[in-house]
């Protein structure tokens, strides 16, 4: 076992992956079961369509919303997480590019954690698109890029201000709606500050 998640468990098996996405006893069984169909079979579809793309994501090998498994390739890398601080400017930038890119097709990542980055071959790979999802609106890419903005305050917290604005710019480069997200950022920090001085 790789790990165990709060919606799925990871099994390695030789060079592959499998993700099993298990029952919810909290749930009722019929809305359990296609909560887990619609997940895997969501998964798999953002898995091909990036891979389709060129962008670097672990191959997709199969997938079954019956089992509620998907079989794709393991990446054997180091996690950014453990890394990022020897270069994060540099690696700030290809992350920002890369989020840029997935947006430009209209996919939400969902989880934008250095945990959830890979780097092979010098090469940033994104994994887990268990939250993932399609949409094109400006304010779920600004959420996006907010909770990356979270994830590297937390676990980077002495590079992360220099870093982040680094992303930002490499994604503005690329990013197709970049002017109209990056303003919508703006409000969803201002709402994030508030809700913490609420709290």
């Amino acid at each position: 076992m790789l790990a165990q998640g709060a919606e799925a468990v990871l099994i390695k098996e030789g060079d592959k992956v499998v993700k099993i996405r298990q029952p919810k006893d909290y749930r009722i069984e019929e809305v359990d079961l296609q909560f887990r169909k619609q997940r895997t079979r969501r998964e798999a579809k953002v898995i091909q369509k990036l891979t389709e793309a060129g962008i670097p994501v672990p191959t997709l090998f199969s997938f079954c919303d019956k089992e509620m498994r998907i079989e794709m390739e393991f990446l054997a890398g180091k996690k950014l997480r453990d890394c990022f601080e020897e270069n994060p400017i540099n690696y700030a930038k290809e992350v920002g590019k890369l989020i840029a890119q997935i947006h430009n097709l209209g996919i939400i990542h969902g989880d934008l954690t250095t945990s959830n980055m890979i780097l092979k071959d010098n090469k940033i790979h994104f994994i887990d698109f268990g939250l993932s999802f399609f949409s094109h609106k400006v304010e779920d890419k600004a959420v996006d890029l907010h909770l990356f903005r979270q994830a590297l305050e937390s676990k980077h917290y002495t590079v992360w201000q220099e870093a982040f604005q680094a992303a930002l710019e490499s994604y503005a480069k690329h990013a197709k709606d970049a002017d109209l997200t990056l303003k919508r950022l703006e409000k969803v920090e201002k709402r994030g500050r508030h809700k913490q001085k609420a709290e």
